[in-house]
């Protein structure tokens, strides 16, 4: 299944079992002859780094690979130049590039790289989670995290090609596959009910990964995300809704110390705007319901230890903050969600009423 993707720079997703073994022969058309600077973690390298390499050797590719530790908090500045330290050691040009293979981890650090070697290499996602094949690989958004904050540091640099293989997803953890339900979820909720109803049977049973239904509710997400993206590529309108659930989730990683996951907060922070939005009269109770109901038979634990004053300082220094307003992504029913800007300093008294 190829789906195109109209950007600034045009590609394809490709989602198609068994892609990890024929990556070389995909981006050989996209990309012709240079070297490749791979980036990874170290749980990925060990499962699937040698049969990248063998895959681009085949294809005549040379490839050097950076490896870091795997988890958020890799995401950071130090080993954002460490990589692009790496590069230039291993003397990569720029008609040269980059390759990521891993998570929304990987993907957002090496995305970042590549827009800023050499001001700009063009790069491939090889995405191995399902939260990275239904959200971070597709669009071109790239950052790392500062300890002021979650992808504060930046931009926007769209992929050459992204090939994403569900056979990778056999090999995740439990609690990983689950993280990805979060965002697959999170498309239903926001722009399409009739994906929310069938995703009421859940697609995080060991059958279901293994089945042509998680294929197909993984490139139904990517038609959500091209069709937005084709929209509003650099995120001053529509693209926000891709944020429901974010806003108050990255405020709970960042004070877990990222102890708490990605998908655990985002599913958190998704039954907080549900709560947020029944307070301001935007929803009834009915959509806050059926949130967390699916949430919870998918698993997630939606309670929230934190508290409104933490929640409310950490949303300070979230990116959708404007001057003295901040905009939320609240849902009026179930597929639909508004971007709702509102004083910050109203947002503080409304969450101590929903927490």
């Amino acid at each position: 299944m190829i789906i195109p993707v109209t950007a600034s720079r045009p590609y394809d997703v490709v989602i198609e079992r068994g892609a990890l073994a024929r990556a070389g022969e995909r981006i050989r058309p996209i990309l012709g002859d240079c070297r490749l600077g791979i980036l990874t973690d170290d749980t990925v390298d060990a499962l699937y780094g040698e049969a990248l390499i063998a895959s681009l050797a085949e294809a005549g590719y040379d490839a050097v690979k950076f490896t870091i530790p795997h988890g958020e908090e890799s995401k950071n500045p130090e080993n954002l130049f460490a990589f692009l330290s790496f590069l230039a050691e291993n003397h990569l040009t720029r008609t040269d590039a980059l390759v990521a293979l891993g998570g929304g981890v990987v993907g957002d650090l090496c995305g970042l790289a590549a827009a800023l070697y050499l001001r700009g290499v063009p790069f491939v996602q090889i995405p191995t989670t399902l939260l990275a094949a239904v959200d971070s690989s597709v669009g071109g958004k790239t950052a790392v995290d500062i300890p002021a904050g979650k992808n504060l540091v930046g931009a926007f640099w769209q992929p050459s090609l992204v090939i994403c293989d569900p056979d990778t997803l056999l090999t995740l953890p439990e609690d990983t596959f689950r993280d990805g339900c979060a965002e697959v979820i999170k498309y239903g909720v926001i722009l399409d009910g009739a994906f929310f109803e069938r995703l009421k049977t859940p697609i995080n049973s060991a059958e279901t990964v293994e089945s042509d239904l998680l294929d197909a509710a993984i490139a139904r997400c990517v038609e959500i995300k091209r069709d937005v993206v084709n929209e509003d590529e650099f995120d001053r309108g529509l693209r926000g809704l891709l944020n429901f659930g974010h806003t108050l989730g990255h405020g709970i990683e960042k004070e877990s110390n990222f102890t708490v996951t990605h998908g655990s907060a985002v599913a958190k922070g998704s039954v907080i705007a549900a709560k947020l939005a029944v307070e301001l009269g935007l929803c009834g109770q009915t959509v806050v319901d059926e949130i967390v109901k699916i949430l919870t038979d998918y698993g997630f634990d939606l309670s929230c230890p934190y508290s409104a004053e933490a929640l409310y300082s950490a949303a300070l220094s979230d990116k959708k903050r404007a001057g003295d307003n901040i905009s939320l992504v609240l849902p009026e029913t179930i597929g639909r969600c508004v971007l709702y800007k509102m004083p910050c300093a109203d947002l503080l008294p409304l969450l101590k009423k929903v927490l």
